[in-house]
């Protein structure tokens, strides 16, 4: 009997799981290896895949964790703070008056406004019920930003590498500037542990702002919808404490809690990647993704500047 396209896919897609949970897959592999996936067959488990994508990705952040040491984290993530209040609002503000002059319906440009502001697809899917926002605004909004967010996993190390950003500088730009938490983690691994470090905790202190722009939103549009709280995050902070708290004779276990953390992430991306299908890119339209582009552009080359000119140290 002839294997039909739906077939094909779920074998296809149950290998691109082993070879990405694989230790000598790297993060960006997956990733490539999920898109690949997506453009060219259905996607034969679209609703588990979502779900599970959310519980690894901070399954991978929290054993990360046990690599880092706490006071770093804390120090990185105190030093951030002023970084990721102003870039929030700046970016938000810049967003909603590019939206308005590409005339972009005002709930996506909200959604993708904050996405990029915050923590990519984490705010568009904790704000989009708060703002009321329908399914085809949620999916053009999560198109765009997930489209850049790919890119900049692979387009980040390289413009690092070749302007000679060191490790701290480079983990800033990645936390400012890359739209999702996976690509941050992903971008910066690949660059070395301290990037990865400062990338990781910023980029989390940038997370934690979900919360107080969700009330925000709430307030505005008076909506009784659940506001979604990161509870991760602590979790993260405490494998980084328990990391600098145990004794030498610990080291091994927690290297590999923190291996495992790696091999989720690489399987996460693998997952996100699957999502970019033709349909999906067909539904973003040329108006959102340039509103998306745009927006993207401005604040990574204007982090970028700053961050190299020593103007936004850590």
């Amino acid at each position: 009997m002839l294997m039909t396209r739906a077939h094909i896919a779920r074998i296809v897609f149950a290998l691109g799981l082993i070879i990405a949970a694989a230790p000598f897959t790297s993060p960006g592999f997956a990733l490539l290896a999920g898109i690949a996936l997506g453009l060219t067959l259905p996607h034969p488990f679209p609703h588990a895949s979502s779900r599970w994508t959310t519980r690894l990705l901070q399954s991978s952040i929290v054993g990360l964790g046990f690599g880092m040491n706490l006071s770093r984290v804390l120090e990185a993530g105190r030093a951030g703070f002023l970084y990721t209040a102003l870039g929030i609002v700046l970016v938000i503000a810049f967003g909603l008056l590019l939206g308005h002059l590409l005339r972009i319906a005002r709930n996506i440009r909200l959604l993708i406004s904050a996405g990029t502001a915050i923590c990519g697809g984490s705010a568009i899917a904790a704000l989009g019920p708060l703002l009321g926002a329908n399914s085809e605004e949620m999916t053009v909004s999560l198109g765009a930003v997930f489209l850049l967010n790919s890119v900049a996993l692979f387009v980040f190390p390289k413009i690092g590498a070749a302007a000679g950003l060191t490790q701290t500088q480079f983990g800033l730009w990645s936390a400012l500037a890359i739209h999702d938490t996976s690509s941050v983690i992903g971008a910066t691994l690949q660059y070395g542990a301290a990037a990865l470090a400062v990338g990781a905790t910023v980029k989390l202190a940038r997370a934690l702002w979900i919360v107080p722009v969700s009330f925000g939103a709430a307030a505005w549009r008076k909506s009784n919808a659940p506001i979604r709280i990161p509870w991760f995050i602590l979790l993260f902070c405490a494998a980084a404490a328990l990391n600098t708290v145990l004794p030498p004779a610990a080291a091994p276990a927690l290297a590999v809690l923190k291996t495992l953390a790696i091999s989720a992430l690489s399987v996460t991306l693998f997952l996100i990647g699957s999502t970019v299908s033709r349909t999906a890119l067909r539904r973003v339209g040329p108006r959102p993704l340039l509103h998306a582009l745009l927006l993207w552009l401005a604040v990574a080359t204007v982090s970028f500047t700053l961050i190299r000119s020593g103007r936004l140290p850590l």
